[in-house]
């Protein structure tokens, strides 16, 4: 069984040109920006990655660079999750067929599943693949909570390997960790909490802020999971101003406009999604000053 989704994964974001096809070129050079970062692992297609929008075969083009990409140097966790259950199941196979080591699977949305829906769900998504599952559990988003008797019910399917937790409600998140066997994967789904979940027994965390700052959020992670929480604790105090301003608006708007800022992509979203308000981008852009990383980048370019 694969074990390797701890530590910092980045939820990655997905780069469009200003005609809003996929940009292929800058994705790869995100993906090689990461990995030279040291990022431990690679979530494409995820909620930052704006897969709602991706058309089937855009989607599968970006789990297929990200792997091409990673060379195997880093695994890739591709999502795959959404409200109807057969049509996960064929997007899991077909990733699997791509060679990815894992699927990141949202809870199902607008239908609003009851636990015992939840259940068989996800049950019927691994029955179907033999790849590693880690459950996405975001009910800001889906409005559907995955209960942790029903992650404890879960994890005892064999290759439902662990869950990032976005709920952010802690007793829920504590449950959940006390409930599970130790090697199951429990990650942070928000940046803020990857400090307070690992000193509960977590595993990391899926991070939008590593598509800014991966070194740093990789070391939080690191310092985290080795019981360092003092330097945790200094680490995150000095990037927190990012991880707050990147929820200002709905991700992944502030982090692909942060980015356009320092010069990473290009700052196109499809619709529904629309640039920030002009007052939130000024923002942003007092945050990235801040912390010098408008700076970091112009050094990098003069290089």
């Amino acid at each position: 069984m694969f074990r390797g989704f701890t530590g910092c994964g980045t939820a990655l974001v997905t780069p469009f040109r200003k005609d809003l096809s996929l940009d292929e070129e800058t994705l790869r050079r995100l993906v090689r920006r990461q990995i030279a970062a040291g990022i431990n692992f690679l979530v494409p297609c995820g909620t930052t990655g704006e897969s709602p929008t991706l058309l089937h075969e855009e989607h599968l083009r970006v789990v297929a660079i990200t792997i091409e990409e990673a060379k195997g140097k880093v695994p890739v966790l591709a999502g795959a999750g959404g409200y109807n259950t057969h049509g996960v199941i064929e997007m899991a196979r077909a990733i699997e067929r791509l060679g990815a080591d894992g699927i990141l699977s949202v809870t199902p949305y607008y239908n609003k599943p009851t636990q015992e829906g939840l259940y068989h769900h996800f049950k019927a998504i691994a029955s179907a693949i033999s790849l590693p599952i880690i459950l996405y559990n975001v009910p800001p988003r889906t409005n559907v909570n995955i209960d942790p008797a029903t992650v404890r019910k879960l994890s005892e399917i064999e290759n439902i390997i662990g869950v990032k937790e976005a709920s952010g409600n802690i007793a829920q998140i504590t449950q959940v960790i006390q409930q599970v066997s130790e090697d199951f994967i429990v990650l942070s789904g928000d940046d803020a909490l990857t400090l307070p979940m690992a000193a509960m027994g977590g595993r990391g965390i899926i991070s939008v802020a590593s598509n800014e700052i991966p070194a740093e959020m990789n070391s939080l992670a690191k310092m985290c999971l080795s019981n360092d929480f003092a330097g945790a604790r200094a680490l995150q105090r000095k990037w927190f101003p990012l991880l707050e301003v990147n929820f200002i608006e709905t991700n992944p708007t502030p982090v692909k406009a942060a980015m356009a800022e320092m010069g990473l992509l290009e700052p196109v979203f499809r619709l529904p999604l629309v640039p920030p308000r002009v007052e939130n981008l000024a923002k942003i852009r007092a945050v990235l000053e801040s912390l010098a990383l408008l700076e970091r980048v112009n050094v990098a370019n003069r290089g």
